[in-house]
């Protein structure tokens, strides 16, 4: 048997590496936001605790038009762009927070650790058509800036106003479709009856039974569910999404015109990046269209932290944006046999 040698796999390994840059990067499929005035927050939320941050003044904000990815970013993209870069999102073995059993874990009253895991880890990435987690609002903008020079354009994070001026899609409740939280299960992958049955098994949980199904435990397939009025999927739910912004605990002094807030960040205190949409863990009225969560920007959790990104003004889709589309459908459709058979 002809044995390879070390040069020879070093040289193979560098042609790999030659080829992954030299694919055609898969660009997210987009969906055209329109430009329009919204009322953004919540005037009944609570004042900032300290842990959670208000969603209030409820205030007018103006958007200009632009375009948001469909879908969050996926394990298979994000693949791509590790592959194409080197990009090291938590070097081996990695650190990933993730649920344990109660008093299991690095916090006496709270279910929750730092372990050992990637965004690459099977638990984390069931398939590549998964929304990627284990990944930081850094590991976020290192990826828009990839995509972004490997295409000659802008790709980004979107800033909190038009991440919520395009999850309402012209909604002035807190929650999607009719309105109301039991629905919630149509349009997004929230804490369910799956979710339920998966955390008591799993870490002995015993929360509270949901009041519907989305056949999810953990996070789905990007797109599983019901798209919003501008065609976006998964706004709420699955995995809670990075935005440009840093933390203000209210929206006390907050730009007017829909551009990210990213001064006098928590002055004195460690800087922290907003999340929204929640995730799979969230209760079903914290699936709001309001809620503000938040993050260190280097975190990467499995609690269900990811992202998707958005692109100034209106640019022709892209043929690969186009031929992932039609592998996510196939995607959803083979899931969904898996769940009928069950």
């Amino acid at each position: 048997m002809r044995l390879i040698s070390r040069t020879s796999l070093a040289a193979l390994a560098l042609l790999s590496h030659a080829a992954a840059m030299a694919a055609k990067p898969i660009e997210p499929p987009m969906a055209t936001i329109p430009a329009g005035k919204f009322l953004m927050g919540d005037p009944q939320s609570p004042a900032s605790d300290g842990q959670m941050i208000s969603a209030a003044p409820q205030h007018q904000v103006s958007v200009k038009s632009f375009q948001l990815s469909k879908y969050e970013v996926t394990v298979k993209q994000f693949r791509q762009f590790v592959e194409a870069t080197g990009h090291q999102a938590g070097s081996a073995p990695g650190e990933c927070w993730k649920w344990v059993k109660p008093g299991t874990g690095a916090f006496p009253d709270a279910p929750l650790t730092p372990a050992p895991g990637l965004w690459s880890s099977p638990q984390y990435a069931p398939s590549d058509y998964h929304p990627v987690m284990c990944v930081s609002w850094q590991d976020a903008q290192a990826y828009a800036q990839w995509l972004s020079k490997a295409t000659g354009k802008h790709y980004r994070l979107p800033s909190e106003a038009e991440w919520e001026y395009a999850a309402r899609a012209g909604a002035t409740g807190d929650y999607p479709g009719d309105g109301k939280p039991d629905s919630m299960c149509r349009h997004g992958n929230g804490f369910d009856v799956s979710g339920q049955l998966a955390f008591a098994r799993d870490l002995g949980w015993e929360r509270k039974l949901p009041s519907c199904d989305d056949q999810a435990p953990y996070t789905a397939v990007v797109g599983s569910y019901l798209p919003n009025a501008f065609g976006l999927f998964d706004m709420l739910g699955n995995v809670a999404e990075y935005v440009e912004d840093c933390q203000h605990n209210d929206y006390q002094g907050a730009p007017a015109d829909g551009s990210a807030w990213t001064s006098q960040c928590k002055d004195g205190e460690e800087r922290m990046q907003i999340t929204r949409g929640a995730s799979y863990g969230a209760n079903l009225p914290q699936l709001s269209l309001s809620l503000r969560g938040h993050a260190s920007p280097d975190n990467r959790s499995s609690l269900g932290e990811g992202f998707r990104l958005a692109l100034d003004g209106q640019q022709a889709a892209a043929s690969s944006a186009v031929a992932f589309e039609r592998e996510l459908a196939q995607a959803r459709a083979a899931g969904a046999r898996r769940t009928a058979g069950r």
